[in-house]
């Protein structure tokens, strides 16, 4: 489990590394709207991630557990994802492409929302 977690981090940095635009001759800026949305699209994929794994685990494709936790975890980061991006969208007042971060927002929402239907599946999948 350890060495996983070890490749995971590393394919992470280095994915990092290989986004770095400086020697292009333009730096990316992060403004502080993108950085909002970018934590709830985050939040948001995380929680489609679960849910996923937890909509195979309750039809019994992996695994032997019904994946209850899974379900309930996915339900609670799609919510927490999306309040999120709404809270974004409601404050943010440029439009796209400004650096607001309103097309992140929507993203997050959108798979927030996709994350919170497959979590719900999953949990009345397991209680059958």
């Amino acid at each position: 489990m350890m060495k996983t977690r070890n490749g995971i981090l590393t394919g992470l940095i280095a994915f990092c590394a290989a986004c770095d635009t400086t020697h292009l001759g333009f730096a990316v800026d992060i403004t502080p709207g993108r950085a909002k949305a970018m934590v709830a699209a985050v939040v948001s994929l995380i929680s489609l991630i679960i849910g996923g794994f937890a909509f195979a685990r309750s039809a019994g494709r992996i695994g032997t557990g019904k994946g209850q936790a899974a379900a309930i975890v996915a339900l609670m980061l799609g919510l927490i994802g999306m309040v999120l991006s709404v809270m974004h969208l409601a404050g943010s007042t440029g439009g796209f492409g400004t650096g607001g971060g309103r097309a992140g927002a929507i993203v997050g929402l959108v798979l927030g929302l996709i994350g919170m239907n497959l979590g719900g599946l999953a949990l009345a999948r397991s209680r059958r």
